[in-house]
């Protein structure tokens, strides 16, 4: 029952994401800054789930498929606090952007050129890579002798760390200061970028004026207390053994980059904008030019498409063979 859901939420991540993607690229009106670092943050997150969950899910079809390398458990340790890092970093710069497209909307377009953009983007990625080098080549130097087991579904610091047998007191105190530095410094820059929003909204005369700024920050307001309230619960107590844990790590891990797609499409006017557009195009395409698959389709949806019935067909045999085992 939990493969099912979990391999439903996934492929509803991957899906959702995927489309956001792609409805950015096809939407001229969306190439602005702003949504050019939400498909930075759609791909980080279509990458962040698949780190973990894949695994997850072989382990709760086979105990057997849990194990994994060392090697194996370095690598996902690294790629997920990289893409954990890099999307705490983007948080930030999109919290900069919004400060400069509400308290100075003359000098945005200038400031934020796309040259500026993509060093931006950049910087994150750059940043996140070192965050999490850093964090691997300490956890992984340390001698490991003892049982090779950890109450985790996936590599992650505190866990890993209680199978060393060295004192491992110093490097947990780095860790922690490596990771607290870092999340409270990002959350502490885009809490006074919103201040200083929020100071500018008031001072708009008009109350549609203000209500419009206000919902442009809603959606980046909702996904960034789902990244970071999670993070701070689990890393800011690494000696925790609480049953809660688990139901959080789950959480941030495999519903957060669910959630993204899905407040970005029904809370944003222009990507909805863009979809009912998008949908006309398709019907367009099929009404004048006369395709022969019987479907409403565009020739450049063909993958998109693919994955999306292919998706329908895994659910499909999933499921009714999941009622034919239960009864």
């Amino acid at each position: 029952m939990l493969f099912v859901i979990f391999l439903a939420i996934y492929i509803l991540t991957v899906l959702g994401n995927l489309l956001i993607l792609m409805v950015i690229r096809v939407d001229s009106h969306l190439h602005t800054p702003m949504y050019y670092f939400l498909t930075n943050l759609s791909f980080i997150d279509m990458w962040f789930s698949t780190v973990t969950v894949p695994k997850m899910l072989m382990t709760l079809v086979s105990p057997e498929g849990g194990a994994i390398s060392f090697y194996s458990c370095v690598a996902q340790f690294y790629s997920f606090h990289f893409l954990g890092s890099t999307e705490c970093f983007l948080y930030t710069v999109m919290s900069y952007d919004r400060y400069l497209a509400i308290s100075y909307p003359l000098r945005y377009s200038s400031v934020m050129s796309g040259r500026v953009c993509v060093l931006l983007a950049a910087g994150t990625w750059l940043t996140g890579s070192l965050h999490s080098a850093v964090q691997t080549t300490l956890i992984f130097h340390l001698p490991y002798c003892g049982p090779n087991q950890i109450q985790h579904y996936f590599c992650d610091g505190p866990p890993i760390l209680k199978l060393a047998c060295a004192d491992t007191a110093a490097i947990e105190m780095v860790i922690f200061v490596n990771i607290g530095v870092v999340a409270s410094g990002c959350f502490m820059l885009i809490v006074l970028s919103y201040v200083s929003i929020v100071c500018s909204i008031l001072r708009i005369n008009t109350s549609e004026g203000r209500h419009r700024a206000f919902q442009t920050c809603a959606s980046h307001c909702i996904v960034v207390l789902c990244f970071f309230v999670p993070c701070v619960f689990i890393y800011l107590r690494p000696g925790s053994r609480d049953a809660v844990d688990g139901v959080v790590t789950v959480f941030y891990t495999v519903l957060t980059p669910l959630l993204n797609p899905v407040v970005y499409t029904l809370r944003n006017k222009e990507v909805k904008k863009a979809l009912l557009k998008l949908k006309d195009k398709i019907t367009f395409s099929q009404r004048y030019q006369g395709d022969s698959i019987g479907i409403p389709h565009a020739p450049a949806l063909d993958t998109m498409l693919f994955v999306i019935f292919l998706a329908i067909y895994i659910l499909t045999v999933l499921g009714n063979f999941l009622i034919l085992m239960v009864i």
